[in-house]
């Protein structure tokens, strides 16, 4: 069922950048927007909104349902031409918004058409709103969360001398199902001793050593919604007071960046602060990536905390603060947490303790 809210704070940003009529193609937005998950593969998905409260689904027979999604819907087979029905319900005399997945199979057709007097990227529109979570999805990526911090406790008791990352990544996905997720919201990242220097590191054969920081980057998927945190480890003994000052750098800014969330303030400025901290402590060079992304039904949607982005936060903005300090070859230490933008300020939707833990 089309969610009227939903639409209509697509509608609205749209109408800000002049633009009467939208095309939307992307799964997942449509399935924020009307509740069904369709995966077209090579064929034509989509949704025509209008700012007159009009719109009509395009949806191929191959997905058949009986379902009410609350808009008319123009049911297709893979003979149809399909696109010329498409053109056919827009205005030729007005800009078309389309979003930034609509393959270029079916965006030229539209050109050729003249489906509309010019074709204009409006991703913003409909990204912009699913970046403010309303109090359902609040709930519900408090929930991810809450099962993520479950699993974080669950996955660094899989440490012991001798396993291999794989062997532990490899155990994860059965114990988030037990948990109650329905499984990854992206592989888990499983870093060892210098590959944690490796912000995407992917799993591999390297065995656990004594004096290994032990890296967990984990999030899992419950009602579709995605969940995301990092936490470093020791093995059986405490670092150097080299190592101890980056892990306390690093906590530091991850802790004081949060700290400062609410509503109103540029994201560039979030990621200044914890930036500063690292800088100041002799590793700027060695944060070489954003401070957070935003995340939803997706782990990385649109908007980040970075210098490049001044648009201020929005009440029910969920993203993620994660600073690391990355020295190659030598080791590495990154804390993450998702954090909501509040009316009265922000909450911390992660609860895993962040002291510097040594395992046995």
């Amino acid at each position: 069922m089309l969610n009227k809210t939903r639409g209509n704070a697509v509608r609205a940003r749209l109408a800000q950048e002049g633009i009467s009529q939208m095309l939307i193609s992307d799964p997942c937005a449509l399935y924020w927007l009307c509740g069904r998950w369709i995966f077209p593969g090579e064929r034509f998905l989509g949704l025509l909104l209008k700012s007159d409260g009009s719109a009509v689904f395009f949806i191929n027979r191959l997905f058949w349902s009986d379902e009410d999604l609350g808009v008319p819907v123009v049911w297709f087979d893979d003979v149809d031409d399909i696109m010329a029905r498409v053109a056919g319900s827009c205005d030729h005399e007005k800009p078309l918004g389309v979003d930034k997945i609509l393959a270029s199979r079916f965006l030229l057709p539209l050109m050729d058409a003249r489906a509309a007097s010019s074709f204009v990227n409006s991703s913003a529109a409909v990204d912009l709103s699913r970046a403010v979570k309303d109090e359902e999805e609040q709930a519900l990526m408090r929930e991810s969360s809450r099962i993520n911090d479950l699993a974080m406790d669950a996955f660094r008791h899989l440490v012991h001398e001798g396993v291999t990352e794989l062997e532990i990544a490899d155990q994860t996905l059965a114990i988030y199902k037990s948990l109650g997720a329905s499984g990854y919201s992206f592989d888990p990242i499983v870093s060892f001793g210098a590959n944690a220097a490796d912000p995407h590191h992917m799993p591999d054969e390297t065995v656990l050593k004594e004096g290994d920081c032990v890296l967990f980057d984990i999030g899992c998927r419950v009602n579709d919604y995605c969940s995301d945190m990092t936490r470093t480890f020791y093995y059986r003994r405490e670092p150097d007071a080299r190592v101890k000052n980056i892990y306390n750098l690093v906590r530091r800014a991850n802790e004081t960046a949060e700290e400062m969330v609410q509503a109103g303030i540029p994201c560039s400025e979030i990621d200044k602060c914890a930036r500063d901290i690292i800088t100041e402590g002799g590793y700027g060079p060695q944060f070489n990536h954003r401070l957070g992304h935003f995340i939803g039904l997706e782990d990385h949607e649109y908007g980040d905390l970075s210098s490049a982005n001044k648009r201020k936060t929005e009440t029910g903005n969920i993203f993620s603060i994660e600073p690391g300090i990355y020295l190659a070859g030598d080791t590495g230490v990154r804390i993450e947490d998702l954090i909501l933008v509040t009316k009265d300020g922000h909450e911390v939707l992660n609860h895993y303790s962040k002291e510097l833990t040594v395992i046995d």
